[in-house]
């Protein structure tokens, strides 16, 4: 364990984001031992101008004129940070000298800003966490000098639209420079290795506390009882760029004794799919976070038949440790990011495949696989997370002061 630190993270997802964050858990998992400054992206021009509707922009702008504070206490020990100085929007512009000139002149504004909180709060010999941000990133080791510099790398932007630019270039700079890399699948980790051999895997936290059964009894949903069984289900966003609908279709056709259920909202492939006309394939539609358990206590077999690509190769599926963590027997696409799940789950290279290890997984399910899989999915904790980056860092740092 790292204790008694000073941790700035930087990065891409703000504190005030809606979805889950890898890094929040992350920077409150530092928090317990350390003390952490998270600092949130600036605000670029274009967002500004554009979205000012947005409670995000406008808490910005807010920060921005003094009418609010730009630093905020979390915890005793960790603090939220909102810069001041506004970033240009520099992508729009082609890749080459004048998009570096106008990225550096927005990390030394950001990189100005980080240093009036850190002064601020007393932060000496900070340890630098970058989750994913590239352009102001690649300048913050020379301009903050930090002790360790670490980049975490939880996606693969470069395959991203918007990153596609400049990313390509600057990344594999960045992961250069980086004291350490950390990532939260193999395919990252190796992708980094590429550039700076001192990367590694780390794996993923996951809280799964609401799907653990331990102490509580959790039913079945209501709307789900009535379907007959048994039941192959998924619950999450029906998104045709990363499911393959075919296979949930050719699984639909060979098996017409399963029910399989969807649960979640659709985006327009899904909405005009030949799925809605197989009567064996039910869309229960969106549902409070709080009651997926009750969807996936009803799953006889639970799924994930991903879309083999560029965006969901690495990808680290929180739901499958949500589904393990239930105790049910998982199928999933032999995506990269799953060979972490491999021991606990079936993986399926095709549709073929997918059909003969949903029959497998119903076959052999019993209640040692099952304690199995929920001792898996509970260790998957952001605790042990946190400590296996600990120990990449301690390492580091044990290098770095030979």
């Amino acid at each position: 364990m790292i204790t008694n630190k000073d941790i700035i993270i930087v990065g891409l997802q703000p504190w005030d984001i809606e979805i889950g964050s890898n890094c929040k858990n992350i920077a409150l998992e530092f928090a317990k031992h350390n003390r952490v400054l998270y600092v949130n992206a600036p605000l670029d021009r274009f967002s500004s101008l554009r979205r000012k509707d947005d409670k995000k922009v406008r808490k910005r702008l807010a920060v921005r004129s003094g009418r609010e504070e730009d630093l905020t206490a979390i915890t005793p020990a960790m603090w939220v940070f909102y810069p001041r100085r506004m970033a240009e929007s520099a992508n729009i512009l082609p890749d080459g000298p004048v998009f570096d000139w106008l990225n550096g002149i927005n990390a030394r504004r950001f990189a100005s800003e980080i240093i009036r909180a850190a002064e601020k709060l007393g932060f000496k010999d900070f340890i630098l966490f970058n989750d994913n941000s590239i352009y102001l990133g690649y300048y913050l080791k020379e301009l903050l000098k930090p002790q360790l510099y670490i980049y975490y790398i939880r996606d693969f932007l470069i395959k991203n639209p918007y990153w596609k630019r400049h990313a390509h270039r600057l990344e594999p700079l960045l992961i250069r420079k980086a004291d350490l890399v950390v990532a939260n699948s193999t395919l990252y980790a190796e992708y980094a290795k590429e550039f700076n051999l001192n990367s590694f895997m780390v794996g993923q936290g996951c809280d799964v506390s609401l799907f653990d059964e331990s102490g509580k009894t959790i039913e079945v949903a209501t709307d789900l009882k009535p379907i007959s069984r048994p039941v192959v289900g998924y619950v999450g966003f029906l998104s045709g760029r990363r499911l393959d609908i075919e296979v949930i279709a050719y699984l639909a056709e060979a098996r017409k004794n399963i029910s399989i259920v969807l649960v979640g909202p659709e985006d327009e492939h899904f909405k005009v799919s030949r799925l809605h006309t197989m009567e064996n394939v039910f869309f229960l539609g969106p549902k409070p976070g709080n009651e997926l358990p009750t969807y996936i206590k009803g799953f006889d077999v639970a799924i994930n038949p991903q879309q083999i690509n560029e965006a969901t190769m690495g990808n680290y599926p929180r739901k499958i440790d949500e589904y393990l963590a239930m105790g049910k027997p998982v199928v999933g696409s032999a995506t990269k990011a799953m060979d972490y799940f491999e021991e606990v789950t079936y993986l399926a290279k095709n549709r073929e495949e997918f059909v003969h290890l949903v029959d497998r997984a119903l076959a052999e399910d019993n209640p040692a696989l099952q304690a199995r899989r929920k001792e898996v999915a509970l260790g998957h904790s952001w605790a042990n997370n946190v400590e296996a980056i600990y120990q990449r860092m301690k390492n580091t740092l044990q290098v770095k002061n030979e």
